[in-house]
């Protein structure tokens, strides 16, 4: 097997601190052969973790989704960022992953133990790529329903869906895609959530229970209500998208991102994206310090 040169990674897993990318499963556990496992990213960066108090109290959400165990508590995961931040530059660019998973399964294997819940959190150097540009088209798949997936988790046997949606738009040349909801509702991108302006008002896709509706997103509506912009969740089709003035998405990875091309149309990052961008890194440092 190739080596892989990993990023610098610490991981708290079996109570204590491990360097490198440190085996967690092995081929009998539930979540390596039946995806029962969910996470959450969150991000430290110029001195300050946003948000992580929140990150660290949806990934116990998730669990329960997931019908496992919470058991860590939201402070006792801000507390061990905290102590693994340490082992990186203060100014560093670092990816915060909590996990749950099940290590067993009921007899007949489909069901998770909660019993049997396991945790590790995992914090890697992973730079911000550069707000440069993105180009995106309209994905043949579409996000599942409450109904038919854990789309309330942030659990990892959704990502496929995703993975096929964005390896498919690249054979086509863009980096990224628009999702639909089983109604032909845009949705979200394959990788974040989404934003378009038209006529002086922002608007994102109503939160309907086919994608999650991430934590940058919703600081990103609060922060720029406060200023007195317009934004509203709405029902929105592709074609809203494509006669967009500007679009631009927020996620944990990137936080706000210009869109500069939706299939054969160029875009410029708009003021609106602008604006969001920096109140986003101002509320970042006002409010969320990683010591």
């Amino acid at each position: 097997m190739r080596p892989v040169a990993w990023s610098k990674t610490v991981t708290f897993f079996d109570d204590d601190w491990h360097d490198g990318n440190v085996p967690i499963m092995g081929p009998r556990t539930h979540a390596a052969w039946l995806c029962t496992s969910v996470f959450d990213g969150a991000r430290a960066f110029e001195g300050t973790a946003p948000d992580l108090d929140l990150h660290c109290a949806r990934v116990n959400e998730s669990a329960k989704t997931m019908c496992l165990k919470p058991l860590v508590a939201a402070e006792t995961w801000i507390g061990l960022v905290r102590d693994g931040l340490k082992r990186f530059a203060r100014d560093g660019e670092i990816y915060i992953r909590p996990m749950y998973w099940a290590e067993e399964g009921s007899p007949g294997g489909v069901r998770p133990d909660p019993e049997s819940t396991r945790w590790c959190l995992t914090l890697y150097v992973a730079p911000f790529p550069k707000p440069a540009g993105t180009a995106v088209t309209l994905s043949p798949f579409r996000r599942p329903t409450r109904e038919t997936a854990l789309v309330e988790a942030k659990a990892g046997c959704l990502y496929p869906n995703n993975a096929r949606a964005l390896i498919e738009a690249r054979t086509r040349g863009f980096d990224n895609c628009l999702m639909c909801d089983m109604l032909g509702n845009v949705a979200e991108l394959g990788t974040a959530n989404i934003f378009m302006v038209k006529d002086g008002v922002v608007f994102t896709p109503a939160a309907n229970g086919t994608f999650l509706s991430g934590i940058t997103r919703a600081r990103v509506i609060a922060l720029l209500r406060a200023t007195g912009a317009a934004v509203v969740e709405a029902t929105l089709r592709y074609s809203d998208f494509q006669s967009a003035d500007e679009i631009f998405s927020t996620g944990n990875f990137n936080k706000v991102s210009p869109i500069t091309r939706i299939d054969g149309r160029d875009l410029q990052p708009g003021p609106f994206y602008r604006r969001a961008r920096e109140l986003y890194w101002d509320y970042a440092h006002a409010t969320a310090s990683r010591a």
